[in-house]
Protein backbone atom coordinates (compact mmCIF):
# COMPACT_ATOMS: atom_id res chain seq x y z
CA UNK A 1 0.00 0.00 0.00
CA UNK A 2 1.29 3.33 -0.71
CA UNK A 3 0.92 6.67 1.51
CA UNK A 4 -1.36 8.99 0.22
CA UNK A 5 -0.21 11.56 -2.13
CA UNK A 6 2.42 9.52 -3.47
CA UNK A 7 3.65 9.56 -6.78
CA UNK A 8 2.05 5.98 -7.51
CA UNK A 9 -1.06 7.88 -7.05
CA UNK A 10 0.01 10.37 -9.59
CA UNK A 11 0.00 7.30 -12.02
CA UNK A 12 -3.21 5.81 -11.18
CA UNK A 13 -4.96 9.08 -11.63
CA UNK A 14 -3.41 9.59 -15.06
CA UNK A 15 -4.65 5.86 -15.77
CA UNK A 16 -8.21 6.58 -14.78
CA UNK A 17 -8.33 9.43 -16.79
CA UNK A 18 -6.95 7.70 -19.67
CA UNK A 19 -9.16 5.39 -18.98
CA UNK A 20 -12.12 6.64 -19.19
CA UNK A 21 -11.39 8.84 -22.35
CA UNK A 22 -10.02 5.99 -24.76
CA UNK A 23 -11.81 2.98 -26.98
CA UNK A 24 -9.25 0.68 -25.86
CA UNK A 25 -8.63 0.81 -22.06
CA UNK A 26 -6.54 -2.24 -22.16
CA UNK A 27 -3.83 -0.61 -24.59
CA UNK A 28 -3.17 2.15 -21.81
CA UNK A 29 0.02 2.21 -20.30
CA UNK A 30 1.61 4.56 -17.54
CA UNK A 31 5.32 4.59 -16.66
CA UNK A 32 7.10 7.12 -14.56
CA UNK A 33 10.75 8.25 -14.61
CA UNK A 34 11.01 9.71 -11.55
CA UNK A 35 13.94 12.27 -10.60
CA UNK A 36 14.68 13.84 -6.97
CA UNK A 37 12.15 17.13 -7.82
CA UNK A 38 10.67 16.55 -10.87
CA UNK A 39 8.79 13.10 -11.86
CA UNK A 40 7.69 12.17 -15.59
CA UNK A 41 4.77 10.41 -15.96
CA UNK A 42 4.84 8.46 -19.83
CA UNK A 43 1.12 7.88 -21.02
CA UNK A 44 0.95 5.48 -23.91
CA UNK A 45 -2.18 4.35 -25.71
CA UNK A 46 -3.24 3.13 -28.68
CA UNK A 47 -2.57 4.81 -32.16
CA UNK A 48 -6.31 5.20 -33.14
CA UNK A 49 -6.62 6.81 -29.55
CA UNK A 50 -4.10 9.64 -29.76
CA UNK A 51 -6.57 11.94 -30.75
CA UNK A 52 -9.22 11.41 -27.46
CA UNK A 53 -6.06 11.78 -25.18
CA UNK A 54 -4.71 15.11 -26.57
CA UNK A 55 -8.22 16.53 -27.31
CA UNK A 56 -8.74 19.41 -30.29
CA UNK A 57 -5.84 22.02 -29.98
CA UNK A 58 -4.19 19.92 -27.10
CA UNK A 59 -7.37 20.82 -24.85
CA UNK A 60 -7.47 17.59 -23.11
CA UNK A 61 -3.60 16.90 -22.88
CA UNK A 62 -3.76 20.72 -21.35
CA UNK A 63 -6.39 19.50 -18.95
CA UNK A 64 -5.39 16.50 -17.95
CA UNK A 65 -1.33 18.33 -17.30
CA UNK A 66 -3.11 20.78 -15.34
CA UNK A 67 -4.85 18.03 -12.75
CA UNK A 68 -1.67 16.09 -12.18
CA UNK A 69 0.20 19.59 -11.24
CA UNK A 70 -2.31 20.36 -8.99
CA UNK A 71 -2.20 16.89 -7.69
CA UNK A 72 1.63 17.33 -7.78
CA UNK A 73 1.37 20.04 -5.47
CA UNK A 74 0.00 18.82 -2.41
CA UNK A 75 2.84 16.30 -2.24
CA UNK A 76 5.61 18.87 -3.47
CA UNK A 77 6.76 17.50 -6.16
CA UNK A 78 6.81 18.65 -9.95
CA UNK A 79 4.91 16.01 -12.19
CA UNK A 80 5.84 16.25 -16.05
CA UNK A 81 3.35 14.43 -18.57
CA UNK A 82 4.56 12.95 -21.34
CA UNK A 83 2.29 11.83 -23.68
CA UNK A 84 4.38 8.73 -26.22
CA UNK A 85 3.37 8.16 -29.68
Amino acid sequence: MTAPGSTDNMKDLIEYIAKALVDAPDQVKVSEVEGEKTSVIELTVAKEDLGKVIGKQGRTARAIRTILSAASTKIRKRSVLEIIE
